[in-house]
């Protein structure tokens, strides 16, 4: 392991195992990935997210850089999945047969949650209580406008995705 990279924090390993359990088992139902490549798929992914979230983890107001933290397939690969994906020698064409073409995955601390299509249903993959009780509970954010049946932003509202 580098010097720069440490250990994630253990209150992010609960959130980020179910994020890589989820697209891993995307891989998986596909059968074209061997279990081997699954585990050193998962490891990459794993050590990627933990590094991308280390500085964005705010368990006192979970929804405090969900947008960074969001994985999100719109027939654009997101670049972390891809890094995990050539590790194991998957190209880009490839993960876009194996992966739905519009995925969004928020990993969010005590929430993981995602929509397969813009106009799907929001599924949670897992839910924690909070340790400290936040208000930040009660905001109205984008993902909680939509799980309200919102299934659009309202036209001057504006969301970017940068990586």
């Amino acid at each position: 392991m580098s010097p720069r990279r440490g250990p994630p924090r253990p209150e992010m390993l609960p959130e980020i195992a179910a994020a890589v359990g989820f697209v891993s088992g995307l891989l998986r139902t596909r059968g074209c990935v061997s279990e081997q490549q699954l585990q050193v798929f998962s490891g990459a992914l794993r050590e990627a997210l933990a590094e991308h979230y280390k500085h964005h983890w705010f368990p006192e107001k979970p929804f405090k850089g969900s947008g960074y933290r969001c994985i999100r397939i719109n027939h654009k690969m997101d670049p972390i999945i891809s890094k995990a994906a050539s590790q194991i020698g998957l190209s880009l064409p490839q993960l876009y047969q194996l992966l739905p073409s519009e995925l969004t995955l928020w990993v969010d601390p005590y929430e993981v949650s995602y929509r397969i299509g813009e106009d799907g249903s929001i599924c949670v993959l897992y839910e924690a209580t909070a340790t400290k009780p936040g208000s930040s509970y009660g905001m109205l954010t984008c993902k909680n406008q939509m799980m309200f049946g919102r299934t659009s932003p309202s036209k001057n509202y504006i969301m970017t995705v940068s990586s």
